[in-house]
């Protein structure tokens, strides 16, 4: 059974993402996922805000990932190497993080304070 969808916008851009909001699917997150589409990601909804951190065990593709707070804005923005174990952690308390493919956040021109809309439909953490 795949993750659930959720359908997000920033930047003029709509976004497709995967929904991780258990402990196991926020766990493997995007693990041996190979390639994404131009506008798919995964978004992570955590159970409480903090200092959420991600890295690359075993995700052989190059990220960004953008850590939001409660209303969608963005607290900060990281590209993350493809296998790289560095801890890439939020500017401030999160309760999300959109995981896209490498550079997406800036060819798009997202950045620091813009808002992630749609995270409302989110499933609620567990």
């Amino acid at each position: 059974m795949g993750l659930p969808k959720i359908t997000l916008s920033v930047g003029g851009q709509t976004i497709t993402a995967d929904v991780a909001a258990t402990d196991e699917t926020r766990q493997k997150g995007l693990m041996f996922r190979t390639k994404m589409a131009k506008n798919e990601g995964m978004l992570f909804v955590f159970t409480q805000l903090g200092y959420h951190a991600m890295w690359m065990r075993n995700t052989p593709i190059n990220l960004s990932v953008a850590y939001m707070d409660d209303q969608g804005k963005i607290l900060s923005i990281h590209e993350m190497e493809a296998f790289n174990e560095t801890s890439h952690q939020a500017a401030g308390p999160a309760r999300y993080a959109l995981e896209m493919n490498a550079a997406w956040f800036s060819q798009h021109k997202v950045k620091v304070g813009d808002r992630i809309s749609g995270l409302e439909k989110a499933p609620k953490p567990k």
